[in-house]
């Protein structure tokens, strides 16, 4: 497993794999249409145009998903993202991604979220060392609903 800078062939990979049914409930907080190429590609031009901290995850060769930090008002400090593809999941990847991306970002305090139920995102924020902070609640678009998410610090190293 290795972090690469983005490229433009990740694009199409990484759209694929959030119109995936399952990952897209298991992440709760999408797009409000996944569907929306347009959309997509604006939201990734941004992130890249900003100078965003972002890396594609490869694997065995092959795009698995991305790792990012991007700032939501309502925290006092940024947030880590990740994105693995489904077919990649099981394997530690995406705790490993984390803690390597985590080594090349200084900031502290981050934040973590994820639905309250995806226990899986949850457990890979905790192995890199993000505790508990709060619970919270948040309009999931994936599943049309408010659901309950919870709310991960990380101060330390």
């Amino acid at each position: 497993m290795l972090l690469r800078a983005v490229e433009p062939d990740d694009l199409p990979v990484f759209f694929e794999q959030q119109l995936d049914p399952d990952a897209s409930r298991m992440a709760a907080f999408t797009a409000q249409d996944p569907s929306d190429r347009e959309a997509f590609a604006a939201k990734w031009a941004r992130i890249v145009a900003n100078d965003t901290a972002v890396a594609t995850i490869v694997a065995e060769g092959a795009v698995a998903g991305s790792v990012m930090l991007w700032r939501d008002p309502e925290l006092d400090a940024p947030e880590v993202s990740f994105w693995l593809g489904k077919e990649f999941w099981g394997r530690g990847l995406a705790t490993a991604a984390l803690q390597l991306f985590l080594t090349e970002i200084e900031t502290r305090p981050l934040y973590g979220r994820a639905a309250k139920d995806n226990l899986a995102s949850i457990r890979v924020l905790e192995k890199c060392g993000f505790t508990f902070e709060r619970e919270a609640r948040g309009f999931a678009p994936a599943r049309g609903e408010e659901i309950a998410e919870v709310v991960l610090r990380l101060d330390g190293p």
